[in-house]
């Protein structure tokens, strides 16, 4: 099992990376957390990893922090949430919200979220409310808006969001209402931030 990966980031998008480790590329899926935080191509850096076996392939699952692990492993416990679904779940809610959100029981919190329902929702606060007050909120490294990627951000921030689960156009719509109202170029990371608030706001 591959717990951890240090190398050199080759390919990075909203949702996966690959990441070179001695001349071997490891593709890994990542929440947008962890986008966040990534460095330029060729620098350096290091992934907390999940390896999740299935019966046709072997799938990578990478975080920033210990505490977006722990969390995702967290999910992945409750009955009908897997591994797509947990991530999803950490892409549209920062890691502290999520934790506030399951212990204090606030359902509607987490039916913002594409693909969690209402028994969904019950589930998590159910399951988890006790297993997550054992946890620290940590705080995940973040990059300025310099660092991310200028290059095409609003495809790949379209890309992103219906990656997590919205409708394309629902996403095309709210993207475009975020860089209408913006004063000037927006960056990557900050446009999918806005467009999952005007989602949630719907």
């Amino acid at each position: 099992m591959i717990a951890f990966l240090t190398g050199k980031l080759a390919f990075k998008s909203p949702t996966h990376l690959t990441l070179d480790v001695q001349g071997v590329g490891y593709e890994v899926h990542i929440p947008l957390s962890t986008y966040y935080a990534l460095p330029n191509l060729d620098e350096v850096t290091a992934l907390n990893i999940h390896t999740h076996l299935r019966e046709d392939a072997i799938q990578l699952f990478g975080f920033s922090s210990p505490h977006e692990k722990e969390l995702f492993l967290l999910l992945t416990t409750v009955s009908g949430v897997g591994p797509k679904l947990a991530l999803s779940v950490l892409s549209n809610l920062p890691v502290p919200e999520l934790l506030h959100a399951i212990r204090t029981d606030d359902v509607d919190k987490l039916t913002t979220i594409p693909g969690i329902g209402k028994k969904s929702a019950s589930r998590v606060t159910l399951e988890l409310k006790d297993k997550v007050g054992k946890l620290q909120t940590g705080s995940t490294q973040s990059v300025s808006p310099e660092a991310a990627d200028p290059e095409g951000p609003f495809e790949d921030a379209l890309s992103a969001l219906v990656h997590l689960g919205y409708r394309r156009q629902d996403a095309k719509d709210a993207l475009g209402r975020v860089t209408k109202a913006a004063p000037g170029p927006i960056a990557l990371k900050h446009l999918i931030r806005e467009g999952l608030k005007e989602l949630v706001r719907g």
